[in-house]
């Protein structure tokens, strides 16, 4: 898992995997760059449109309360490990 944090396109993953893991990155970083091609070049990696669906919904929550902490200021705790430094 911690070799997807650190850069998945240099971890073991299927094809699937990688199709989502590009999508995830587009979908987070260049959200108005999105089209119907980033749809198809899931499904052409196996990815049925109710999972491509739920995928969507969960990259997109991340997005937004990732944002709504960073806005308020929320710290993060200490207890907690930053991914794919370990």
């Amino acid at each position: 898992m911690h070799a997807i944090a650190r850069d998945w396109r240099e971890a073991d993953l299927t094809e699937a995997d990688r199709a989502l893991c590009a999508y995830a990155e587009k979908l987070t970083l260049r959200p108005t760059a999105m089209d119907e091609t980033d749809v198809e070049q899931l499904r052409s990696a196996g990815w049925d449109d109710r999972s491509i669906h739920d995928a969507t919904q969960v990259i997109s929550f991340f997005n937004y309360i990732n944002r709504v902490a960073d806005g308020l200021g929320v710290e993060r705790e200490d207890f907690i490990d930053n991914w794919g430094e370990n």
